[in-house]
């Protein structure tokens, strides 16, 4: 199933957010550090770590010690859900220490954007010590912002969009620039695709299953295009990827990627463009990077 939007923010939200990121990377003198330096960020901040994670089985036992059942049930259900807490009692974050350390890395700052950004640390304050619950549409809200406030932070602004247009158009630039800035590969291939001058697409899939009728498919996660590509093809729909459809010969089957395979992809005008497609299986996921062959003409509508 296609995931809810995580980041789209309105552009005064956004100018908020990014102006909070940006204070945060100067505070710790991060801009051209690679990769980017969290630790500082955090410091800077006086943002601490927790050493030792409420995500911990014996951590949650010993919150959970006299608890009411509703209570320990409620806590248990959240943690589930969870990968990050963010403290504003004492300025600390709880990060689940299992996840693999590209991701460990977006949650610190994501946790740090709650704590950074000033309504979300008032109205935290606000729910942290009682049983109402954060509306669901500004919990939401948050959430995105804290999203865009770790992206910003995490590529330095348009430091990886404007290194990423020196770079060839191909799956490997933004794994190569992952491991540069400190990311996931899942983040950097988003950020490749929606900050790129190029025309590209990436389709951030689920792993690989197979059905008795359509043999080997992939549910769509998320879907990131950049503006030119937008203009001219749109924004996917696709929920699955079959066989059947025009990328399902580039799903890497029994190997880690595909090389470039020729695909047609039909533009909004209708007409058909040869592009190539790229994909490379994560194992948490299959990401698909998908551009024309040749440079598009000026996209002009009758």
């Amino acid at each position: 199933m296609t995931r809810t939007d995580d980041s789209s923010l309105d552009p005064h939200e956004l100018r908020a957010v990014q102006l909070a990121a940006r204070r945060a990377l100067d505070r710790a003198s991060g801009w051209g550090v690679y990769p980017t330096p969290i630790a500082d960020v955090l410091t800077a901040a006086n943002i601490k770590v927790a050493p030792a994670s409420i995500f911990d089985p014996w951590r949650i036992m010993e919150y959970l010690i006299g608890k009411a059942e509703s209570t320990a049930v409620a806590v248990r259900s959240a943690i589930s859900k969870m990968f990050g807490i963010a403290d504003t009692a004492d300025n600390t974050i709880h990060i689940d220490h299992t996840v693999r350390e590209s991701k460990q890395n977006f949650l610190k700052l994501h946790e740090a954007g709650h704590l950074e950004l000033p309504a979300h640390r008032k109205i935290f304050r606000i729910f942290q010590d009682c049983e109402k619950m954060l509306d669901p549409k500004i919990s939401d809200l948050f959430e995105r912002e804290a999203n865009n406030f770790a992206r910003f932070v995490m590529f330095q602004g348009d430091g990886y969009r404007d290194m990423a247009a020196d770079y060839a158009l191909t799956i490997k630039t933004p794994m190569k620039l992952a491991s540069k800035f400190g990311a996931s590969i899942y983040a950097s291939c988003r950020e490749f695709a929606r900050t790129n001058h190029r025309a590209c697409a990436v389709y951030v899939l689920e792993p690989i299953t197979y059905h008795p009728e359509t043999g080997p498919r992939a549910e769509v996660r998320r879907i990131e295009v950049s503006p030119s590509f937008a203009q001219r093809f749109g924004r996917p729909t696709e929920t699955v990827i079959t066989r059947r459809h025009s990328l399902g010969r580039v799903l890497p089957i029994g190997r880690k990627m595909t090389g470039a395979t020729s695909v047609s992809m039909t533009d909004l005008n209708g007409q058909a463009h040869e592009c190539l497609a790229e994909a490379f299986d994560t194992t948490f996921n299959v990401l698909i990077l998908v551009y024309p062959a040749k440079a598009l003409t000026p996209n002009v509508f009758a």
